[in-house]
């Protein structure tokens, strides 16, 4: 059954529909390519002219099995001009049932290996240092058809269809009478300039949107003034995304929703416990909360264990016991704790130790005021090991040095070490592991000064990508020969004081981008005069300034 795809736009025009599609207007139909047999449209490609390229284009695009075609089209939708998290389009692809069902195999896997692919074959690009992705443009005019509107209303009939709203904040409710509506996307602006007393999508609004029975996808990204009990109603729903809708409670209602698989409830500011009839839910398998903003966690339920199936649980409060549920909690896959303390330290890193199937882990250690000042020391990392499976990894806090099980982690792709405050130098362990792929150090190493010994001859073998942080760092003297063999991006950010690069960045071949985020008026002058050999080789460079 083919999915007919259905953009409004209250107030200022979709700037996908503005830069893909050539057209401003209110309301625009799209098919996806892989479904429009019969109908009368017009491809997004044939309105700015056929080219050799845009041939092959269409000729890798027809060669594609269905399985590929129908992500690709779906991803199209999804992304649009932007871009959308991995793990997002992960979580959608599941709840709208585009994946396939392979014995054996857990779905994530299939959903990402697809994706993959589709990468691979450059139907999608990475992008921020791998985390996010996006249909180049010359495909996404391949996979979205342009209809006309009396097209849409005749073929919609007993089809799915799945509308995107964005809303500039007149709280206006689209006519969608007669639409079988699978999928809602809605953007919400802020409804009140007054930062103090933000309004959002008000309580009529969102029990429109909750008589929408037959909705597998709900995603609303933007402020909502609150959750109706008439959520409840919403009893096919897969996936749930409240992303910034700053909402401070959930209805008891959310219960109701016993296929829920993805509940997305980061950014959500004011909202610090769930109620407990998150219990009801045992299909959930993804629940994604805080995420590090004035340095808030979710309190979860007692008896959270239960629900056996979870794969994801980020932002969680790391006592109230936590460390006995997680360890029933067999499945996990990603897992996320804040505010981890001296209190409940042990018993949490040894059940961590024994989740076994673990491949991306974050900690976050509670902060603690000293005369004014914010600061955080992580406590008994000595006595941790991670999972063996662990690929990810963000540390956020102070550390004393760097724990001696760094050089163990085999299978690391990707390491975040915020707000460390190292006197040693991180990178001397580091730089052997094999598979590491991304790298931030964000104020994690308080040198003003680094040298050749940051990365050997050989050293960072996998590292593609490196971004540093640091208010300290003043001077890069050199960089060996052989060093950093495949680093493609490297970043600068806040580097205010930095006014030296390398000697040797030159010799790194494979660079493609470099950003300053700002940078000096010192570096600046040298780097666009008398050593602008050291960067001269790079294809892109980004600068920014404070404001």
């Amino acid at each position: 059954m083919p999915y007919f795809n259905f953009t409004q736009e209250i107030g200022e025009p979709d700037l996908v529909t503005e830069e893909i599609l050539g057209i401003e207007s209110e309301a625009s139909f799209f098919l996806s390519t892989s479904a429009a047999e019969g109908l009368r449209s017009s491809r997004v490609a044939d309105i700015t002219g056929e080219s050799s390229s845009s041939e092959t284009f269409k000729s890798n695009y027809a060669k594609l099995p269905d399985y590929l075609k129908s992500c690709l089209d779906y991803s199209a939708i999804v992304c649009g001009r932007y871009g959308v998290e991995i793990g997002k389009l992960v979580r959608l692809l599941l709840a709208e049932g585009l994946i396939e069902d392979r014995p054996g195999d857990i779905m994530e896997d299939v959903a990402e290996n697809v994706l993959k692919e589709l990468i691979d074959l450059g139907m999608l690009q990475e992008e921020r240092q791998g985390t996010v992705v996006k249909v180049p443009a010359s495909y996404l005019r391949l996979c979205i058809l342009q209809l006309e509107k009396q097209d849409f209303v005749s073929k919609t009939a007993n089809s799915p269809v799945r509308l995107r709203i964005r809303d500039d904040g007149r709280d206006i409710y689209p006519n969608v009478e007669g639409l079988l509506l699978q999928s809602l996307f809605i953007i919400s602006e802020r409804r009140n300039s007054s930062f103090s007393s933000p309004r959002g999508l008000s309580r009529a609004y969102m029990r429109n949107v909750c008589s929408l029975h037959f909705l597998l996808v709900l995603d609303l990204d933007g402020r909502i003034e609150c959750l109706p009990d008439e959520l409840g109603d919403l009893i096919h729903l897969r996936y749930l995304g409240l992303y910034g809708s700053n909402l401070d409670e959930l209805p008891g209602t959310l219960g109701n929703l016993k296929r829920l698989q993805t509940l997305d409830i980061r950014w959500c500011g004011k909202l610090r416990k769930l109620p407990i009839e998150i219990l009801h839910i045992q299909q959930l398998r993804h629940l994604l909360m805080s995420d590090s903003i004035n340095d808030c966690e979710i309190r979860v339920p007692k008896g959270i264990g239960t629900l056996v199936n979870l794969h994801t649980l980020s932002g969680i409060y790391g006592g109230d016991d936590i460390a006995i549920e997680l360890i029933v909690l067999t499945q996990l896959r990603e897992l996320g704790v804040k505010r981890v303390s001296d209190d409940h330290a042990s018993e949490l890193f040894a059940a961590i130790k024994k989740l076994e199937n673990l491949t991306s882990l974050s900690l976050e250690a509670e902060g603690n005021y000293f005369e004014d000042t914010l600061f955080s020391i992580f406590p008994e990392l000595d006595a941790f090991s991670p999972p063996p499976l662990l690929q990810e990894f963000f540390l956020r806090g102070g550390l004393i040095e760097m724990p001696v099980w760094f050089a163990s982690m085999e299978n690391l792709t990707r390491l975040t070490l915020s707000f460390s405050y190292l006197s040693e130098n991180p990178t001397s362990v580091l730089q052997l592991l094999p598979k590491l792929k991304h790298l931030n150090l964000w104020e994690a190493y308080k040198a003003r000064h680094i040298g050749k010994e940051f990365c050997n001859a050989g050293g960072f073998p996998a590292l593609e990508t490196l971004t540093i942080a640091s208010g300290f760092l003043a001077e890069w003297t050199e960089i060996e020969t052989g060093a950093f063999p495949r680093l493609r991006y490297l970043c600068f950010h806040n580097c205010g004081n930095l006014i030296f690069l390398p000697e040797g960045l030159q010799n790194i071949s494979t660079l493609q981008d470099l950003c300053f985020y700002p940078w000096h008026p010192d570096l600046k002058r040298r780097l666009m005069g008398e050593e602008n050999y050291k960067i001269e080789h790079v294809p892109h460079i980004w600068t920014f300034k404070n404001r």
